[in-house]
């Protein structure tokens, strides 16, 4: 057992399993040729400088369509240069390593950020499986956390703005806003790589066109938000589970999220900690789930922006940990990680999990504990244990 014990909390060994898990995942999507959507991601460049609309269909390249901002096309442009089996490799693998480094940046122990890592390797891997964006978003937003925390307003303001344009979600770093000394600087920079940013692929297309993406790109999120109710592999959200549990598709949207909006807001009543970092580690950990819980675009991929959240909550806990607290995070790397691979009882799976939105169940049911723990725990008195 101090065998199992000692290589669980290994560094290296850590290191070694979340790239590996992610390297075998991609290496396993390659050589199966199944990399869809590093194809739409490609074409996203493509596309761009060749003033074709994104957010068509090209069956002949790829299925589906494309639903990430023009400024995408220009984070993924390096990689269009390279065969796509190396393209998709290197892509999937630089997504690894910026999450890698995100998680070492957050203000908790060294024995705490490997912790992190070790719970989110296998959601990392299902992500990885994708070629998904998702773990760069991931970044996005932690590194927005850790920038505003540090005093570095400007690059936090940087990545706020480009997760927006990319994918929207890079919006949900406005939470950390009151973490910050410098607020006036702070908005300006908003204000500032709001410009440069819009205007960056430009160069590479026409103002013209890229005007029109943006309203392309809108068209094509109104639109993809009508489907997503519909699809098995869409919608794994509070609203998607209320939906299909209760067999209620014609739920409003409206209805779960702006009561949710409004108890993640209440989290913020407590001024008097806003400089104590076990509180602000909270709100980050909130916030991460409640981008992915409260989104009918969320996907199974989708979930290490939230595991991450559990991963961070469950680290900030306060020691000794509860049985209750153990169970929630165990139900979560069962019901959550788990479930889409082949370590999960795939009947459970299909018949129940899949079809019922149950993946979002244990980071709900978190979110709701890390809210509550906003509201109650004393932060003053206690110290982050590792």
């Amino acid at each position: 057992m101090d065998k199992i014990v000692k290589l669980f909390t290994n560094k290296i060994f850590i290191t070694i399993l979340w790239f590996g898990l992610s390297l075998f995942a991609v290496l396993k999507m390659a050589f199966a040729q199944t990399i869809n959507n590093y194809l739409i991601f490609k074409y996203t460049f493509v596309n761009l400088i060749h003033q074709h609309n994104l957010y068509t269909p090209q069956p002949e390249f790829y299925f589906d369509t494309n639903h990430y901002g023009p400024l995408f096309a220009l984070v993924i442009a390096p990689f269009t240069l390279l065969p796509d089996g190396v393209g998709v490799v290197l892509w999937t693998m630089l997504n690894a390593l910026v999450l890698y480094k995100a998680v070492l940046m957050l203000p908790i122990k060294k024995e705490a950020q490997y912790a992190v890592l070790l719970i989110c390797a296998h959601e990392l891997m299902t992500a990885s499986y994708s070629a998904q964006f998702n773990p760069m978003m991931t970044t996005i937003i932690v590194l927005s956390f850790v920038f505003i925390r540090s005093g570095k307003e400007f690059w936090a303001a940087l990545l706020i703005i480009a997760g927006t344009y990319i994918k929207l979600y890079g919006i949900v770093g406005l939470s950390f806003f009151f973490f910050t000394d410098n607020k006036i600087k702070f908005i300006l920079s908003l204000m500032f790589w709001s410009v440069v940013l819009f205007a960056l692929p430009m160069p590479f297309s026409s103002p013209g066109f890229v005007v029109q993406c943006y309203k392309d790109w809108y068209a094509s999120l109104a639109d993809k938000n009508k489907h997503n109710a519909v699809s098995i592999m869409q919608d794994i959200s509070v609203m998607g589970m209320i939906r299909r549990v209760f067999n209620y598709p014609q739920l409003s949207d409206a209805i779960v999220i702006l009561p949710g909006m409004l108890l993640f807001a209440t989290s913020y009543l407590r001024i008097e900690a806003f400089k104590i970092v076990n509180y602000q580690l909270l709100i980050l950990a909130s916030t991460l789930l409640f981008t992915v819980l409260f989104s009918t675009g969320s996907e199974s991929p989708t979930y290490i922006i939230a595991f991450v959240g559990v991963a961070v909550w469950y680290m900030v806990l306060d020691r000794p940990v509860t049985g209750f607290e153990i169970f929630l995070l165990i139900f979560a790397l069962a019901v959550t990680s788990l479930s889409p691979s082949d370590l999960f009882p795939k009947f459970v799976n299909r018949e129940y999990i899949k079809p019922y939105s149950l993946k979002a169940l244990p980071c709900f049911v978190i979110w709701i504990r890390i809210v509550y723990e906003t509201w109650t725990r004393d932060f003053k008195t206690r110290e982050l244990a590792a």
